[in-house]
């Protein structure tokens, strides 16, 4: 979700209320999702590197997401949209991880939707945890090297209750993937979106669907 920053700029505005606007884009998004019949919508709130940003906009945009879930879990709940989220959640104030987690919990038994958040994620740090990880089972014994497959290490990654991504939007006309599901996105289609986020509405979703429809998936074959 790229452009929140750049939208407030053009218009002289503090950035903090780009991504304000931001967040309309993201129920645009939703609404937008369970119309066309999608199960998963994983959304790059906010990325491991986005911590480097000023302190008083990383402490905005923590605001920003206590707000959303205070708002939003009510509707969610009506709607049959689950939430979820990946990423170093522990790296969140105290505050976002509680109302996240209550966020999830309260939602855990609907099925129309899941919402994944990436919230302080990295997709590089996702593979160096998940190695990690597998290092330790063998230190312990418990795996062999031949138990070490492509559906084995998808398993121990953030993801490995989620499918892999058919689609990748990425708005604002940039051309790359951003250390964003670096594993998962192997054979995702990518649709570039010229407009920034917030501008991002039903429509445009709509159409990166229907440019997914026209794509022949071959999967490295014929």
């Amino acid at each position: 979700m790229d452009g929140n920053g750049r939208w407030a700029e053009k218009r002289g505005l503090p950035r903090l209320v780009g991504h304000e606007q931001g967040a309309k884009s993201i129920r645009a998004c939703v609404e937008a999702a369970i119309e066309a019949g999608v199960e998963f919508l994983t959304l790059y709130a906010f990325s491991s590197e986005n911590w480097k940003r000023p302190a008083a906009e990383v402490a905005g945009l923590m605001r920003l997401l206590e707000r959303f879930l205070d708002e939003k879990v009510k509707e969610m709940k009506k709607e049959g949209v689950r939430l979820q989220a990946i990423g170093r959640l522990q790296e969140l104030p105290s505050s976002c991880q509680r109302k996240l987690a209550e966020a999830i919990a309260s939602t855990e038994t609907n099925t129309r939707l899941t919402v994944v958040l990436a919230l302080s994620y990295s997709g590089r740090t996702e593979i160096v945890e998940a190695v990690k990880q597998i290092v330790r089972e063998s230190r312990e014994g418990e795996l062999s090297e031949d138990d070490i497959t492509q559906d084995f290490f998808s398993a121990h990654l953030d993801t490995r209750n989620l499918p892999d991504p058919d689609l990748l939007i990425r708005t604002s006309g940039e051309m790359r993937v951003s250390n964003f599901l670096l594993w998962q996105l192997s054979y995702t289609e990518i649709h570039v979106a010229d407009c920034l986020w917030p501008d991002f509405g039903k429509d445009d979703f709509f159409e990166a669907l229907a440019d997914y429809q026209k794509r022949n998936r071959r999967y490295g074959g014929i």
